[in-house]
């Protein structure tokens, strides 16, 4: 028995709910995504790997108030991704195992076949090593195969911990203020200029992020 996979997720999922509980939480963008969740259309949620904490949080706290909906998540085929797999399905949320490193055709085809059933999907596009801020090609590949809309998500918190990992990896501390900001859909034809639509959904990624972080400074 690996005691890190056996109590870590489930410990650390408890401690984000006590501090998700805490938070001076606010959200921007959400009223856009709303007529795509009544309807059931299939979104492709991306964010940076160093601000992963708190989504599936965020995803069943606005599943309630919102009407979002549960999403299917990209996680590495590490032990890493392990963690991370078992600790976002304890908030419903489902996973498929797969990584730009190791196992990246698989991925994409099963992130496929999940859109192309209606379901939302999410990952971090500068995962699972990086470099930090640097989007994949993986994203862009999914959308023009799909044509589902790519969804940049921001998410900050202040104050905050700051791991020295390679994606300086944010801890809300409790009762911090905390910001989600959604920004504007893009789709990707599947004639398009992938390394310019690249850069596109990497800019936009950037402004969502800094949007959060201004939110919560000010």
């Amino acid at each position: 028995m690996d005691p890190l996979l056996t109590f870590g997720p489930p410990l650390v999922a408890a401690l984000v709910r006590v501090v998700g509980a805490t938070l001076r939480l606010r959200a921007e963008g959400v009223e856009a995504l709303t007529p795509s969740w009544a309807a059931a259309r299939p979104l492709i949620y991306c964010v940076w790997h160093g601000r992963i904490l708190m989504v599936p949080w965020l995803n069943a706290r606005l599943r309630g108030s919102h009407g979002a909906r549960t999403v299917s998540v990209l996680t590495s085929r590490s032990r890493d991704g392990s963690l991370m797999g078992d600790y976002v399905r304890r908030f419903g949320l489902d996973v498929i195992r797969g990584s730009s490193s190791r196992g990246g055709a698989e991925a994409l085809r099963a992130l496929k076949t999940e859109v192309e059933a209606g379901r939302d999907v999410a990952l971090a596009p500068d995962g699972p090593r990086g470099p930090r801020g640097q989007l994949g090609s993986g994203v862009i590949a999914l959308a023009a195969l799909t044509g589902a809309p790519v969804v940049p998500l921001g998410f900050a918190a202040n104050p905050a911990w700051h791991l020295s990992s390679w994606d300086a990896f944010q801890i809300p501390v409790p009762f911090a203020r905390a910001a989600v900001v959604f920004g504007a859909m893009t789709s990707i034809e599947r004639g398009v200029d992938r390394e310019r639509a690249r850069k596109e959904i990497q800019r936009s990624l950037d402004e969502a992020t800094t949007a959060a972080d201004r939110l919560v400074s000010a």
